[in-house]
């Protein structure tokens, strides 16, 4: 590996899913810079985040599943709000003097000591939330900041500003990579889109063949792009590790409409913990060090993030934090494997699943959760223990459990063996006070240090 430090760029999409790129098999929207990037690169199909927005941008900026990250005075909301005493990839970075910046949408907290320029970032250009309120498709009055560091901008109030904000991230994007050419540097581009309600710039409006949606998904293809030409033409494409992928899965179809992405062939949507609320499309590129053309299943994590930058960059991880995240650098470098033992999928703080190589564990669960909200309606009920082989049946159509029994208790085990380690608890709201009933010492991992 060269001495010199390499640069990292994380493009984030919001509610985007599996099947929403060309080289992910959609087949009415069109993509060629993302599906360039994996000629170019790796293309992982069993790559995971988390169901949601807040706790997805959290598990990613500090390589922990959100049930572990501490949150102010013990308490947890109902999307993550970051301690101010967090530790970020941003803060880790700086530590080895990288330029960093955090583009488009935050949603980790607004309050003191929460906001990007507190948690390790030189420079911010976004919203500190998403862009609108879900129920809000087009046409209906929404107002959101756009922010530069800690000062308001704009105040974003009809579908045409809305329409602005991939354009305005990718001329902030371009404009620090120039800036920081000389330097290592991390960019955290999270795009507000394909959040609805939706916005696209004239340029792509009522081109794509996938609709409106369609028009959002191909100006961030356009991103990607110009971000990727950039590199080039700066002669840095060969020292930067570019990673694409997204929150969680789309939408429910039939709660905002054709607003929605698809997870085929996968099962499920946001908030859902079956495979198309949580797993995601995910590209990597580094010219030079990526095996052109590669494709990887094994598991792999926004959490994992943070692990594989520290290892790149000699970066150190602060020895007092528990990191749940693996270094994917011998995936991605080598063609090797996973270093996850189980995946868990978390709905919020609810364990509801937990994967094993190539099988699936799926817990029973009430048909309507105690931390959901009015789309409970939409979360499917499990009455039963279900083991899935994903290798065979990435749809989750077949349930194994009574021909696999052995694989069943071996998997009940590794659900008791996290609920132990991180925790497990289907009530959470805002306000909500998190494991009053467990002794201090076995509260989340930062707790105990910075609640007293």
């Amino acid at each position: 590996m060269n001495a010199q430090k390499p640069n990292f760029i994380i493009i984030l999409t919001d509610d985007q899913g599996y099947n929403d790129l060309g080289c992910f098999g959609s087949p009415n929207i069109k993509t060629p810079n993302i599906d360039q990037m994996a000629k170019e690169g790796m293309k992982f199909t069993s790559f995971y985040a988390q169901t949601v927005c807040g706790p997805s941008r959290a598990a990613l900026l500090t390589g922990s599943y959100p049930i572990r990250i501490g949150e102010p005075n013990n308490m947890k909301a109902l999307h993550t709000q970051l301690h101010p005493k967090e530790i970020t990839i941003a803060e880790m970075l700086k530590a080895k003097d990288y330029k960093t910046a955090c583009l488009g949408k935050w949603h980790a907290g607004e309050k003191e000591g929460q906001m990007p320029n507190e948690q390790g970032f030189d420079y911010f250009v976004g919203t500190p939330r998403f862009n609108g309120y879900t129920k809000l498709i087009e046409d209906t009055p929404f107002r959101c900041k756009l922010l530069r560091n800690r000062d308001t901008i704009q105040t974003i109030n009809t579908m045409e500003e809305m329409g602005q904000l991939t354009k305005i991230y990718t001329k902030e994007a371009i404009s620090f990579i120039k800036q920081n050419k000389e330097n290592p540097f991390f960019l955290y581009l999270a795009h507000n889109m394909p959040h609805v309600p939706l916005g696209a710039s004239e340029k792509f409006k009522g081109k794509s063949e996938g609709g409106f949606y369609g028009d959002v998904i191909e100006e961030l293809d356009w991103s990607v792009g110009e971000i990727l030409k950039t590199l080039k033409e700066q002669g840095l494409d060969e020292n930067t590790l570019v990673i694409f992928t997204s929150d969680n899965g789309p939408w429910i179809e039939d709660v905002i409409g054709n607003h929605a992405g698809s997870a085929n062939p996968l099962k499920g949507n946001k908030m859902q913990t079956w495979e198309g609320g949580i797993r995601v499309p995910a590209v990597l590129q580094w010219k030079g060090k990526i095996e052109a053309g590669t494709v990887s299943d094994e598991i792999a994590t926004t959490m994992d993030f943070f692990a594989t930058f520290a290892e790149l960059s000699n970066a150190e991880i602060p020895k007092d934090l528990t990191i749940d995240g693996k270094s994917f650098t011998d995936i991605i470098l080598k063609n090797g494997e996973s270093q996850h033992d189980y995946f868990y999928y978390y709905a919020y703080t609810h364990l509801q699943a937990v994967r094993d190589k190539d099988w699936k564990l799926v817990l029973p669960r009430p048909e309507k959760p105690k931390y959901m909200g009015w789309w409970a309606r939409k979360i499917d009920a499990v009455d039963e223990v279900q083991l899935y082989n994903l290798k065979n049946d990435k749809e989750e159509q077949i349930n194994l459990a009574t021909k696999y029994p052995e694989k069943v208790e071996e998997l009940m085990a590794s659900i008791e063996e996290g609920r132990k380690e991180l925790g497990d608890n289907n009530v959470i709201g805002a306000g909500a006070r998190f494991f009053d009933d467990k002794p201090k010492d076995q509260r989340l991992h930062n707790y105990n240090k910075w609640n007293n």
